[in-house]
């Protein structure tokens, strides 16, 4: 994926059912327009970053890893270091920090957008993450491993996530998550 076809995508998302990433898209729309950069991480004050939601074969259940640096339960995500191919640094990320091969896209559309904040760290000021987020979902032999960058990592049901604390974007793709799965129940 080019950056045009991430643009096009972007502008032919259907959000009618998720009116509150509308004023994401449009950030998103304006971050690609006017910033030549935008995937490498040393674009400040924002860049894009591609992160995936893992869903085990039959979808009952989500796996997570315990951020090592953040100390909290997250997706699976990270830089695009150059790459304008999104969903191509979603299933990277997605790979590396679950060590599970052979990860499925359930959809070339993105799942969700996000934009968020990422503290001042070592060199780097306080910025932006605009993270475009897809669905990835295992194989049925799965074997996730546990990576440098994680304290854990774990399948989780919907009443166990229910009891994390959660940031709210990660939240709201729980609830998507849970919206297929209640809708293939019927």
């Amino acid at each position: 994926m080019t950056r045009a076809a991430l643009r096009t995508q972007l502008a032919t998302l259907d959000l009618s059912h998720r009116p509150d990433e509308l004023p994401i898209r449009d950030r998103m729309l304006a971050l690609l327009d006017a910033a030549p950069a935008c995937f490498q991480r040393t674009a400040f004050p924002a860049h894009f970053t591609g992160s995936a939601l893992v869903v085990n074969a039959d979808g009952s259940r989500l796996l997570l890893h315990h951020h090592r640096k953040l100390d909290r339960w997250l997706q699976f995500g990270g830089h695009c270091d150059g790459d304008e191919d999104i969903l191509a640094v979603a299933r990277r990320e997605a790979l590396e920090e679950s060590g599970i091969q052979g990860l499925i896209v359930a959809s070339e559309r993105p799942f969700d957008l996000d934009i968020h904040e990422i503290p001042a760290h070592g060199g780097d000021p306080v910025h932006l993450h605009y993270d475009v987020r897809f669905m990835l979902i295992a194989p049925e032999t799965a074997a996730p491993v546990l990576s440098e960058e994680s304290h854990d990592l774990r399948w989780f049901t919907p009443g166990e996530l229910a009891a994390l604390p959660l940031d709210e974007s990660l939240r709201r793709m729980i609830r998507k998550w849970q919206s297929i799965v209640a809708r293939r129940a019927h």
